[in-house]
């Protein structure tokens, strides 16, 4: 009796892991944001997060947008104090270093290439994995700004430019579903690299 309890006790609880919905996986922030001027409300600046063979996460300059005061000549970061100086600003990791604790990415930098100062940064992913809070801060995060950056469509990588579809995605054509692929394949080379 005792046994035939346990048998229909384990199968409820079986048929229930069943219906219930799988839990969906956590958003990450590897994919394209775009930054948007407050005021004017028009993109300044793509952004591009890939994950390195370290486990960190990383944002390079993807796609500019120069205003007609830029001047014809691409920007370069001459300001920059690191292995980043006098490098094109397209395709230049701004952000550096992120460790990423959930929907949390703390412990990197964040580089601003105007003046070539580097801030400690920490930036929170929304649930529903559409809006990216970045906060660039001197000592410690109250000390700080926050920037919300939104999520671009997948469709969109097929705008960047090739050299950095080359650098950053390689081995992919930019077409529908390669951030998506790009996300697949990071967390399979990371898997496979754990294995090692």
């Amino acid at each position: 009796m005792v046994h035939a309890k346990m048998l229909v006790t384990a199968g409820l609880l079986a048929l229930l892991a069943a219906v219930q919905p799988a839990a969906a996986a956590e958003p990450s922030a590897l994919g394209l944001w775009q930054k948007i001027d407050e005021e004017t409300g028009k993109t300044v600046i793509w952004f591009l997060f890939v994950e390195d063979s370290s486990g960190f996460y990383e944002g390079v300059a993807a796609k500019l947008f120069p205003r007609p005061i830029d001047g014809p000549t691409p920007p370069v970061c001459t300001n920059c104090p690191d292995d980043r100086k006098d490098a094109p600003l397209l395709g230049l990791p701004i952000i550096k270093d992120m460790k990423r604790r959930g929907l949390k990415y703390e412990d990197g930098n964040i580089l601003d290439p105007r003046n070539g100062h580097i801030y400690s940064a920490a930036m929170t992913l929304s649930p529903d994995g559409q809006r990216l809070t970045v906060r660039g801060y001197l000592g410690i995060e109250l000390f700080g700004r926050d920037e919300v950056w939104y999520r671009l469509p997948d469709e969109a990588v097929k705008e960047l430019d090739p050299v950095i579809v080359a650098k950053y995605l390689p081995g992919q054509v930019p077409t529908v579903g390669s951030i998506s692929a790009m996300r697949h394949t990071q967390r399979g080379a990371k898997s496979t690299n754990q294995l090692r």
